[in-house]
């Protein structure tokens, strides 16, 4: 059985936090969904447990800190191109996300920002397959390879 990720974050409105994830193009797994809790299908063998915030507070004795003035986890997932990653930033924003910060580019890689209406971050990026194998110096190599023979 492959590992699955499940990423547990607090909301203060349930069904505007379905409506949000639901607005980005992801699925709701409506077996493991209640009046507490929704679980968010992102992709295969990733997902979020969006939960109420009474309901999040019994997993744990520490406080449950406020998304929108503190920042406790940024959670990131890849996309396979950077139009891809403009795109789900456009969803997002649609479906009342913000825009956390402009568009990060290190030319082999690019992610953009956003905040769920709750103010819990995530980020989109695209990696170049060379760095994402080898590494950004591979990348960096091969670019210097390339207009070296231009």
């Amino acid at each position: 059985m492959a590992t699955e990720m499940f990423v547990n974050l607090p909301t203060s409105d349930l069904e505007r936090a379905k409506a949000f994830y639901t607005g980005l193009g992801w699925r709701i797994n409506e077996n493991f969904t209640d009046e507490n809790a929704a679980c968010v299908i992102i992709d295969e063998h990733l997902y979020l447990m969006i939960l109420t915030r009474e309901f999040f507070a019994t997993f744990t004795d520490k406080p449950i800190a406020d998304p929108h003035t503190s920042l406790q986890v940024e959670t990131a997932f890849s996309r396979d191109s950077r139009a891809e990653v403009d795109a789900i930033i456009e969803r997002a924003v649609a479906a009342g996300g913000t825009e956390h910060r402009e568009a990060q580019d290190y030319g082999f890689m690019y992610s953009r920002d956003f905040e769920d209406p709750d103010g819990n971050l995530f980020s989109a990026l695209w990696m170049d397959p060379v760095a994402a194998e080898k590494g950004p110096e591979a990348f960096m190599a091969q670019q210097g390879q390339q207009e070296a023979g231009a």
